[in-house]
Parts: C-alpha cells; sequence; structure tokens
C-alpha cells in the first residue's frame, strides 16, 4: 500500500461500472469516493480533497462529464481528470484531447473508451499523479 494515500473520485451512473471501477482503483492502493450523478460529484468534490477524478461523460445529460470536469478544473485546476466513456461506441462520434482545440473545450487530462484493462488503468493514473 501506498503511504499518504491519495484520493480517487469515481463519477458514473452505471452503478455496475461504478462497483467495478471502485474496486480496482482500491486494488491500485488509493482510497476512492463515488457518485452516481453529476450532481453528487460536484458536491464531494466542495468538500473533499479529491487527487484524481474518473468521470463519465453521459449521464443525466449527454454532456454532463464535460461540465462536471470544467466545474472541477474551476475549483481545482491541478486535478487530473480522466474522463472515461462508450460515447464512440454508442454514438460514432469521436472525442479526443490530444489537439490544442480539443483541450480548449474539453477540459479532461485523459479521455479514455470504456473496457479499459486494470494495468492501463493503472498506468494512467500512475502518468497523472505522477508516481
Amino acid at each position: 500500500m501506498k503511504e499518504n494515500k491519495k484520493t480517487v473520485l469515481i463519477v458514473d451512473d452505471d452503478v455496475d461500472y461504478l462497483a467495478q471501477m471502485e474496486i480496482q482503483v482500491k486494488r491500485l492502493g488509493f482510497d476512492v469516493l463515488t457518485a452516481d450523478t453529476q450532481k453528487a460529484g460536484e458536491e464531494i468534490i466542495i468538500r473533499e480533497k479529491i487527487d484524481l477524478a474518473i468521470i463519465d461523460l453521459m449521464m443525466e445529460n449527454k454532456d454532463s462529464g464535460f461540465i462536471l470536469c470544467y466545474k472541477m478544473k474551476k475549483i481545482n485546476p491541478k486535478m487530473p481528470v480522466i474522463i472515461a466513456s462508450a460515447v464512440t461506441a454508442e454514438t460514432g462520434l469521436n472525442f479526443g484531447v490530444e489537439t490544442l482545440a480539443d483541450r480548449s473545450w474539453i477540459k479532461a487530462d485523459t479521455f479514455i473508451e470504456k473496457g479499459i484493462r486494470p494495468d492501463q488503468l493503472e498506468r494512467e493514473i500512475n502518468k497523472l499523479l505522477k508516481i
């Protein structure tokens, strides 16, 4: 286990996916907080110290993840945010944060497709937290 555990917030309206991600992230040695709505995620980010967030894109609204990410970055600009979504599979739309244009409106640090393997998730988290 890591000393000075970091806290990861996971926000997703799919409770099964949320539970699976919570287990995976806890196995990596992090403390985990979860929320199943954009509003609940906003409330947590206001009252808790979060080191990294993993959020779904489509929750209450099709753009809930973008809105939540924007609000998170206003509160804590240095906190890494991963958007994990199945939006491409569901809509055919591609999103990413590779270009300056993308990053100008998508405030996430990383955009990953759902179905990420545990080792990939660990690499992304460690890279963003500089572990």
